[in-house]
């Protein structure tokens, strides 16, 4: 992820987006490569970008539930913000969850990069 190409995806399991992070930062100290936790975590914050949260509902469908970004570190701490949160609200009359996709407000920490590649203002318009 952090050999200079744009573009990488990929998939673990946790239950919230900083979990995620915990996550993939154990999934890393199990390869026993013996790294410090800061260097660790820098590598993470420099590499993801985004993390994508798919819950599944009591309904029993799969969500998008949060899509949070990664900011970058505050000492030995990933910063992240949610940008995007599911409200639940409530259910229809066949008991499907029903809700909103609340954006926080916030604006993204790649909104420069976003206007080099000119999806400036389709990112605000998504806000």
């Amino acid at each position: 992820m952090n050999t200079g190409h744009d573009g990488s995806l990929g998939t673990l399991h946790a239950n919230r987006p900083r979990e995620a992070l915990t996550r993939l930062e154990n999934m890393i100290n199990m390869a026993g490569l013996n790294l410090p936790p800061k260097a660790i975590r820098e590598q993470i914050a420099s590499a993801v970008n985004m993390i994508v949260q798919v819950s599944r509902m009591r309904d029993g469908v799969r969500r998008v539930t949060y899509i949070s970004e990664i900011v970058g570190m505050e000492g030995d701490v990933i910063v992240m913000q949610d940008l995007y949160t599911f409200k639940y609200t409530g259910e229809d009359e066949s008991g499907r969850l029903v809700g909103d996709f609340v954006s926080s407000g916030l604006r993204p920490a790649f909104f420069e990069r976003a206007e080099y590649y000119g999806l400036g203002r389709a990112v605000m318009e998504c806000l």
